[in-house]
């Protein structure tokens, strides 16, 4: 029987990097997967490509910083599916110390990556009391635990989702909900590749490789080594786990020099 046999799961961001990775990992392993995603047209690739391989997806465009829209969507997928999992991927990223970060900067920062996790979650929760339980796996970072340069609004939000993560947690052990969240380092995805097209032109091959070197391991994690755990942390395997934090880091956190 596959790990996650007959389970329904919601994966927010779920139609490129870590969380299309997650997505096809799911479903491989059994779960009708829906994925939201801002752009509605690289959601129905995705699901349609997991479809073609046997899967099962379907897909929703869907802003996570908008609470009426998270909450539509998942009331939709509520009236056809009893939810079993929440993956909360969805977030951006920024590059910027505290005095170059605009009001706007960080007001956009939370909306997506702090507003939008709790969104997700505030949706999805009375349903998992409704069902008699589930399970919430929330994407943090290093920068939760370490500070990093340049990293000052991403930090904050990242910060963020880890204590919502333990709150969560606590607060929901009554109603068999789990809660944890996963702290990756650098994982190789195509915003890397993006990031470093626009930043360092001509440069990308060099720049990559001091970055891949900043983890004690080597090089960047991939998206598939996230969503190798993230399957063990959402399926019954992981049922004595709640309210935890894990690095995904290459040694970065407990290694570095």
């Amino acid at each position: 029987m596959k790990r996650l046999e007959n389970k329904t799961a919601i994966v927010t961001g779920g139609a490129s990097g870590i969380g299309l990775a997650i997505s096809q990992r799911f479903a491989a392993e059994g779960a009708h997967v829906h994925l939201l995603d801002l752009k509605l047209n690289e959601a129905e690739a995705a699901a349609a490509t997991i479809r073609s391989e046997g899967g099962l997806a379907t897909a929703y465009g869907c802003d996570v910083s908008d609470q009426p829209q998270v909450a539509n969507v998942v009331q939709a997928i509520h009236s056809q599916h009893v939810v079993n999992i929440l993956v909360c991927n969805a977030g951006i990223g920024f590059v910027g110390n505290l005095e170059k970060t605009t009001e706007e900067d960080l007001d956009r920062m939370y909306r997506v990556n702090v507003k939008g996790v709790y969104n997700s979650m505030h949706a999805v929760v009375p349903f998992f009391k409704q069902n008699g339980g589930g399970v919430i796996l929330n994407m943090a970072s290093i920068v939760a635990s370490v500070g990093i340069p340049d990293r000052f609004a991403y930090s904050m939000t990242k910060g963020a989702v880890l204590t919502m993560t333990l709150s969560v947690a606590v607060d929901y052990l009554a109603d068999n909900i789990r809660c944890n969240c996963i702290s990756p380092a650098r994982i190789h995805t195509p915003f890397v590749d993006g990031f470093l097209a626009k930043n360092y032109p001509g440069q990308e091959a060099e720049v990559f490789a001091k970055l891949a070197k900043t983890q004690p391991i080597g090089r960047m994690g991939t998206s598939e080594e996230v969503a190798g755990l993230a399957i063990y942390l959402c399926s019954d395997e992981a049922a004595f786990i709640t309210g935890c934090d894990f690095p995904l880091d290459g040694g970065f956190i407990k290694l570095r020099p």
